[in-house]
């Protein structure tokens, strides 16, 4: 065989390879993909149907951008005492936030029966881009629009954005600085720190 004629077969085994690990990262995709696959707002709400009533009273607002400012979100707080409450402050100019608004989504709807979720759209650039983000992808609860920031800082201790509060039934706080990188991570930290048994002294 010519030089030629080796280089173009040893050409064509190489675009043959290559197409065979494109197929394959693809299918490997796909499955992927269809793990992550987001809910629309009504599954959400069927998934969620039949909650206790302090739980049923922020799914029936879920999705929605709320205001009041700190003494709603406060009043929110009273109301669900003796529940784990997880608190999550975002924005949707933050690329982590929006990146990890998936596992939430994911854990609001599996976890929503035991666990309050609540948002806090903080610092945002205005509340429409809030509420177009809450559309894009629906969680079983409502945000309060925190134009300052002022009422996340005060709910989260911490400037940054994303940052995620979990208290414990007792009202035992754990903060969790930065996006969770899977559900598995987010409900893992949630059932340590929200759903855990408090120590009997």
């Amino acid at each position: 065989m010519t030089p030629r004629r080796l280089s173009l077969a040893a050409g064509a085994l190489l675009v043959a390879a290559l197409l065979v690990v494109g197929l394959i990262q693809l299918a490997s995709g796909s499955r992927t993909g269809a793990a992550r696959t987001h809910l629309t707002a009504a599954q959400v709400r069927a998934q969620l149907a039949g909650s206790a009533p302090p739980l049923a009273a922020l799914h029936a607002q879920a999705g929605m951008l709320l205001g009041g400012g700190a003494p709603a979100m406060r009043a929110r707080l009273r109301a669900l005492r003796g529940l784990p409450i997880v608190v999550n402050k975002w924005a949707s100019w933050c690329v982590p936030c929006r990146a990890e608004f998936g596992a939430f989504q994911g854990a609001s709807v599996r976890l929503g029966r035991q666990v309050a979720f609540i948002g806090i759209d903080s610092a945002d650039s205005s509340r429409a881009a809030g509420a177009a983000f809450l559309r894009s992808t629906p969680v079983g609860y409502p945000s309060y629009y925190d134009s300052s920031g002022a009422l996340g800082g005060a709910i989260t201790g911490s400037p940054f954005t994303p940052v995620t509060v979990l208290f414990d039934r007792r009202g035992g706080k754990y903060v969790h600085q930065g996006p969770y990188s899977s559900e598995a991570r987010l409900e893992a930290d949630i059932k340590r720190y929200a759903l855990r048994e408090p120590s009997r002294a």
